[in-house]
Order: structure tokens, then sequence, then C-alpha cells
């Protein structure tokens, strides 16, 4: 089939009077299972563009319902409407009447494939995603990710058996999708003594930056949640624990027993409480 349907591309308002467009969109008259074989005959056997343009209208509503799913990612929706629309023209002119399913089913594929490709290229300057497991993790990791704030290893552990990927893997995707866009060179109002950009750092080969920044975030992260559950102890558990595990110089049990007059075996008990009420409080 030779049919241009870049010629039926359709303007999505930039400004202003979005509703406006969502609004006759939806207005538009839906169509039966028999018109739309119709149509798809005509536009397959004849190159009719009018056909092509009735198949098209008649499903762009379907394409402003999909394209409000990806608000979350902080894109203009007519930029996802836009996108939407061009997978849907895609899906028309690859639709075959013949198969037997209604054209709304097997255009969702081509009207997500587009607003995905536009996400990925434009939620960040730099990409988050290149190949298709990233792809598939970056889009699952936000629906899989059901709080603010970093996932527990539990919660990564989940994530990384169903998506089929490693725990590494979605620690990366996390960070890459938590951190903020950096301009590489400084503005002309900034003072290199003071300010930081990547154009005043050579590249260090003997290093690899992205693992040392991401280990640095997760394990500032986990000493947060550490010393934030050491403060839900009472104040003997906290200065075993503290001088037992997080002291240069440990205590011994014998030393504790004597400080709060009982025995030995006591205090290992005290710790072993506080150790579990601790790995409780900081996988919660």
């Amino acid at each position: 089939m030779s049919t241009d349907l870049r010629a039926l591309t359709l303007t999505v308002p930039q400004t202003g009077s979005i509703e406006t467009y969502v609004q006759a969109v939806s207005s538009i008259n839906m169509l039966s299972a028999e018109d739309e074989r119709g149509l798809a005959e005509r536009l397959q056997q004849d190159d009719d563009l009018q056909a092509a343009r009735k198949l098209i209208m008649s499903h762009l509503r379907f394409v402003v319902h999909i394209a409000k799913s990806y608000s979350g990612y902080g894109l203009p929706q007519a930029d996802l409407i836009q996108e939407g629309n061009i997978g849907l023209m895609k899906a028309v002119k690859r639709f075959d009447p013949t198969v037997g399913v209604r054209l709304v089913s097997f255009a969702v594929h081509w009207i997500k494939a587009e607003i995905h490709e536009f996400v990925l290229k434009n939620w960040r300057i730099v990409k988050v995603a290149t190949t298709k497991a990233q792809r598939k993790l970056f889009f699952n990791l936000r629906k899989n990710k059901k709080r603010l704030g970093w996932f527990t290893h539990a919660e990564v552990q989940n994530v990384a058996e169903t998506l089929g990927v490693s725990t590494k893997e979605v620690l990366q995707m996390e960070a890459r999708m938590s951190s903020h866009d950096q301009a590489f060179d400084l503005s002309a109002d900034d003072d290199e003594s003071s300010s930081f950009a990547p154009v005043q750092f050579l590249e260090d080969k003997t290093t690899d930056v992205e693992s040392d920044v991401i280990n640095a975030d997760w394990d500032s992260n986990a000493s947060g949640r550490l010393y934030a559950a050491l403060k839900t102890l009472d104040d003997r558990s906290q200065h075993i624990i503290q001088t037992r595990w997080l002291s240069d110089d440990k205590t011994t049990l014998q030393d504790l027993a004597d400080k709060y007059q009982v025995s030995a075996e006591r205090v290992r008990q005290i710790e072993k409480n506080a150790m579990k009420k601790l790995q409780t409080s900081m996988v919660a």
C-alpha cells in the first residue's frame, strides 16, 4: 500500500485550547465493526485516503485517553497526544481487516510505542534508557513504585524478580530516575571557585563514576534509615548497639554487663532483640 498518511496529520493545539480539541474529538461518532471493516478494505485495496481519514478521526478519542495516562512525566499533554496520533496513523496503515480484530485493539501498541519513544527522548536531557530491557524497566519501575522515597531491599528484590532483571539494574534505573539534569558548563554568572560543573573535571577511566554515585546515594539513604531506626530503641539498647557495632573501639559483653549490673547473657539478649527491631524498622 503506497498511501502516504502524513497528509492526514492533525495538529494538536499547543496552548490554551487543548480542552477544545479533546471535546471535538470526543464528539466524533465511533464506527461500527461493519463500517470499520469496509473503510479498512477500501484503504487496503484502493489506497482510499478519505477512508483512512475516517478511520483515524474516529479513533482520536482513544489516543487522548491513552496519552492522559502519561501525564505524570511532566511533558505537555498536547505533545503526548500528537505523538499518539502518529502511532495511530501507523496502525491504520498496517491494519488488516481480515484478521478479525478491531482497529482500537491493534492500534494500542503503536500509539503507546510512539508515546514511549517521545517520553524517553524528552523526560531528561540525557537518556535514562537506551536498550529494550532498560525501556521496559523504566516504565514498569514507575508503575511498581507504590510510594515516594527510595525502594527498600525487599521492594528491589520484588521488582527485579517481576521484571526478570538484576537488582543492580533496578538500583541503577531508580538512581537515574531520581536524578536531576545539570548544565555541563558554568553560566556566565557562576564563580569557578564556588560553583560546580562537569566541564571542570577531566574523565578518570580508573573509576566508574555512575556506580560510585549510585552506591554513595544508597549508602547515605541506608545510613539515614539506620539512625532513624536507632531512635526507636530505648536508651540502653541504643548504647549497646552503638558500642558493640557502630564504634571503632568495640565494647565487650562483660564490660556492658558490669555497666548495667546484669549478666553478659542478658546483654547478649538485649543486643539480639535490638538488632531484630532495627531490621524490622529499616525494611518497613
